[in-house]
């Protein structure tokens, strides 16, 4: 067993990556689509490490080598060998527990961020000039995203959203006194640096917090362009529906 410790781990860590990318979208909920090809190239090449480590003599050394090394030891006195057989038990030790989160991975994966890693984001956003944004398409209602519609709102010095009904999808958030937010949270490359964009939401009930809905509305102006007391856009809601949670959850930085 103490043998095979290295083989499984890169097995485990392997086929966890395999089973979100080939098999499933659940990668989506840690990193940008475009990266799938890489982490399906580096999940096939841990699971080939893995099996060649366990196939007999795979990083095995030689019985030559190892009665060279016993007898090298036995010349040199009984206080080198017994140093040289301290780490050996700590080895496979070490290996299991570096197993134990992709065995995680490959049987329970974590959920995509939601309300509580968006709660966590303090409310500075980056430093952005207000100027004049492209026409909207025709029609109503227009579906945008929560990082689009908050742009427009707070930097668009065309006022583009006035008059406007906008549908927009994301999970709800809570704040103060009951008020709520459909939220979306945004990622460049990988869950861990995802920013939050959300809008708060007026004129209908909340849901849970983590529920997906979505928002159909007309935007409501709040302060000055480019100011604190523009964040967040509000919305009024003329309709709010329960739908499933997308298979990419995030939406590109």
């Amino acid at each position: 067993m103490r043998r095979y410790g290295p083989a499984v781990l890169l097995l485990l860590t392997g086929g966890a990556v395999l089973r979100i990318t080939v098999f499933g979208e659940l990668y989506l909920r840690y990193v940008q689509a475009g990266l799938r090809p890489y982490l399906i190239v580096s999940g096939a090449a841990l699971v080939l490490l893995g099996l060649v480590s366990a196939a007999p003599g795979g990083g095995r050394p030689g019985r030559e080598a190892h009665h060279h090394d016993h007898g090298h030891h036995h010349g040199h006195g009984h206080g080198h060998h017994h140093d040289h057989g301290h780490p050996h038990g700590h080895g496979p030790r070490v290996a299991r527990l570096l197993a134990l989160p992709a065995l995680a991975l490959l049987l329970f994966p974590p959920p995509a961020l939601g309300s509580y890693s968006a709660g966590r984001e303090a409310a500075q956003r980056a430093a952005q000039g207000v100027g004049t944004f492209p026409a909207l398409p025709a029609g109503d209602p227009v579906t945008l995203t929560v990082g689009e519609f908050g742009s427009r709102a707070i930097y668009d010095s065309g006022r583009s959203l006035t008059g406007r009904t906008v549908r927009l999808t994301g999970f709800v958030t809570r704040g103060d006194g009951g008020t709520w937010y459909v939220t979306r949270l945004a990622v460049a490359c990988c869950a861990a640096d995802a920013t939050t964009g959300k809008a708060e939401v007026r004129g209908a009930d909340a849901l849970p917090a983590d529920t997906w809905v979505a928002v159909t509305g007309v935007w409501h102006p709040e302060g000055a362009l480019g100011s604190e007391a523009a964040w967040p856009p509000v919305l009024d809601a003329v309709t709010v529906t329960r739908v499933r949670q997308p298979a990419d959850p995030y939406e590109k930085a």
